[in-house]
């Protein structure tokens, strides 16, 4: 077998920098002390079946396994699909599969017991097969109650926002200066077709944010609300492009320092306005609305409230441009019954939508849902972009100090899990326009 893909020795010591993020450790199988070696054994046999059942449920693709006894087997090879490769050095690796699903796979890998020279085609493996494998690969029993009550305590109530917010977002500026791009974009970029090398991802992001300001239709002095600007690449653009004034909004008092810095050296700063506030809590009427992504953020109890905003900050004949990650309806009801790796230690109050769900909510309140369009694919390619930007700028000691081991390793997870995610089909991203009517 290959070298497994690299975990990288620390960033920076002595500071608990992204820490709250490692720290959040729910996977119920420990060490068996003396006794491992012998335990080992007597469960190997047992979760030889677990194995079995996931080779049942390989019907595209194929998983190349190295077992901790030293044997060698491949599961699945029943239809074209990704061909990934695993070594198991540990068989508590299944177990944590078993009990904890998506987090316990990450805890296992965290401490070697799985190692793989590409761990993307194995999420997109297991998110392709995702409705023939069933339970296989999902938590069960403690484990799950355990991370759908902590993911509970996440609400995203304007208290708890901000804090789900802050978890994730004020990492700090300089952390995500080293890998994104130079306009700070943290959404999908939308490749030209068809995906090649050799788009620059600045240029692939300039036409994501350009096919959102397209789909808006306002000119000079038009009003626009930004809901979720980040660090303020698209709400500038919409200012210097189309004159329009421009309100964004952000729940990241980083994001919004950076966001006020950027609009005050910019010839548009009159035209742009970057406040600290709710999205409930805004007032006032709009000629239109963007949102790049923050949906997600919403929590699904609060999908009505985000929706009925919309329509009261809208005017009539108003557009709001969305764009929003979505998971496939067929896994919707069990992803939305727990709480998965994303959400126990990326995206704490985090939930993707169901298309079909989210949409009947917004045409029951008279929004006309128009122009769909869905790009996964090109995520995957954002997310493998962001990877390599990472890796260099940790190679070449551009990340700042303070992150130790277990958080660089978590972030390069983090990326090559979500990848497999849109390679597999089991998210999307899509851009959409509702219109209020007039």
């Amino acid at each position: 077998m290959n070298a497994p893909q690299q975990q990288f020795e620390p960033a920076g010591e002595g500071s608990d920098r992204g820490r709250h993020l490692t720290a959040a450790d729910r996977s119920f199988v420990t060490g068996w002390g003396p006794f491992s070696g012998l335990i080992e054994g007597l469960i190997g046999k047992g979760l030889r079946k677990a194995l079995d059942r996931i080779d049942a449920g390989l019907e595209a693709g194929s998983l190349e396994a190295h077992l901790p006894d030293g044997t060698h087997r491949v599961l699945g090879r029943r239809g074209e699909g990704p061909k990934a490769e695993i070594a198991l050095t540990s068989w508590r690796a299944l177990l944590r599969l078993g009990q904890s699903g998506s987090v316990g796979w990450y805890k296992a890998w965290e401490l070697g017991e799985w190692h793989s020279p590409d761990p993307v085609p194995i999420f997109d493996l297991f998110t392709r097969n995702r409705v023939a494998l069933g339970n296989a690969a999902r938590a069960s029993g403690l484990a799950h109650l355990a991370n759908r009550i902590a993911h509970l305590f996440r609400s995203n109530s304007k208290s708890g926002a901000q804090k789900n917010i802050a978890f994730h977002y004020d990492l700090g500026n300089d952390f995500y200066a080293a890998w994104l791009d130079d306009s700070m974009t943290y959404s999908s970029a939308l490749f030209a077709e068809s995906i090649a090398d050799t788009e620059p991802l600045e240029q692939a992001q300039q036409r994501k944010i350009q096919a959102i300001s397209d789909r808006l239709q306002v000119g000079a002095g038009d009003k626009v609300w930004e809901i979720g600007c980040g660090w303020g690449a698209l709400s500038r653009h919409i200012a210097a492009e189309t004159r329009a004034q421009v309100t964004g909004i952000t729940l990241s008092q980083q994001q919004l320092e950076a966001a006020r810095v950027a609009a005050s050296i910019s010839a548009d700063n009159d035209r742009l306005d970057y406040q600290l506030i709710d999205y409930r809590d805004v007032e006032g009427q709009f000629d239109a609305i963007a949102s790049v992504e923050m949906v997600e953020a919403v929590g699904m109890e609060y999908w009505p409230a985000f929706l009925d905003q919309i329509v009261a900050r809208l005017k009539p004949g108003g557009r709001a441009a969305l764009q929003y990650i979505t998971i496939a309806d067929d896994i919707f009801e069990k992803y939305a019954s727990s709480a998965d790796f994303i959400q126990t230690y990326i995206f704490p109050g985090g939930h993707l939508l169901s298309e079909n769900r989210f949409r009947a909510l917004a045409e029951e309140r008279g929004l006309i849902w128009t122009d769909q369009h869905n790009f996964g694919l090109h995520y995957a390619e954002t997310l493998r972009r962001w990877r390599l930007r990472f890796d260099s700028a940790f190679a070449e000691g551009r990340l700042p100090s303070g992150f130790d081991k277990r958080f660089i390793n978590l972030w390069r997870y983090y990326l090559m899990y979500c990848e497999g995610g849109f390679r597999g089909g089991g998210i999307d991203v899509a851009q959409v326009t509702l219109v209020k009517p007039g």
